[in-house]
């Protein structure tokens, strides 16, 4: 053949991700459940921007928290977990392993929600890390994903943060809560996640802490 293809890779469909509690140092993921509702809409409480950019939410009564996680603790198509930081011993937000494609080796992560005491910590940082490492590890997927609004800077940022690269941005690409959503698209491939996970390791590691749990040094500056 003369024309240009791609390259040969390993095509074995990959396995689904499971339904099992992941411990962290700082924090575990628990898979989404019923007992989780009353924390996580206790979290939910006077946090409603942080809803801005989501396809739900935010949850002004506690029907509505059941109603969410009733609906995404079992959808055969994406595998929710509780984030419980060590900390304070309380769920307080969410994430996914979604769009999952098993005969592509792409998966995305994403349906990231942090109540305020979770985000900006140590632990939200490494419950998307463990995902992460979840999927590529654990899983062997080749893709990693992050999609979001191209209007959320602050997903933009972490995406950046986490060492994904940019792609492009869809156009009109979906409808969310009536209104139209351009969707900025992200990804981690296989040659790339060896340093994006080392470098989440070492930001991660005590070491790069001081006593009052301040970063001595910035994610990105640990990757080559």
């Amino acid at each position: 053949m003369t024309q240009p293809i791609g390259p040969e890779v390993d095509a074995w469909p990959r396995p689904l991700p499971s339904r099992e509690k992941i411990l962290g140092r700082r924090v575990s993921l628990e898979p989404l459940r019923r007992r989780h509702a009353g924390e996580l809409f206790e979290a939910a409480l006077q946090a409603d921007e942080s809803f801005a950019y989501m396809s739900y939410g935010p949850f002004a009564q506690r029907a509505e928290m059941d109603g969410f996680i009733a609906k995404h603790c079992a959808m055969p198509e994406a595998a929710f977990w509780a984030v419980r930081p060590v900390t304070t011993g309380r769920a307080s937000g969410w994430l996914s392993l979604m769009n999952i494609e098993p005969g592509n080796a792409a998966i995305e992560l994403g349906n990231i929600w942090f109540g305020p005491e979770l985000q900006r910590t140590r632990a939200a940082t490494e419950a998307m890390f463990l995902l992460l490492r979840h999927a590529a590890d654990d899983l062997g997927y080749r893709r990693l994903v992050w999609k979001c609004n191209a209007l959320n800077e602050a997903s933009r940022r972490a995406a950046d943060r986490l060492g994904f690269t940019y792609e492009g941005t869809l156009r009109a690409h979906m409808l969310i809560k009536g209104r139209e959503r351009d969707t900025a698209m992200y990804s981690i491939t296989e040659s790339e996640w060896p340093s994006r996970r080392d470098a989440m390791l070492a930001w991660l590691a005590a070491d790069n802490f001081d006593e009052h749990g301040n970063a001595l040094r910035g994610l990105a500056s640990f990757r080559p």
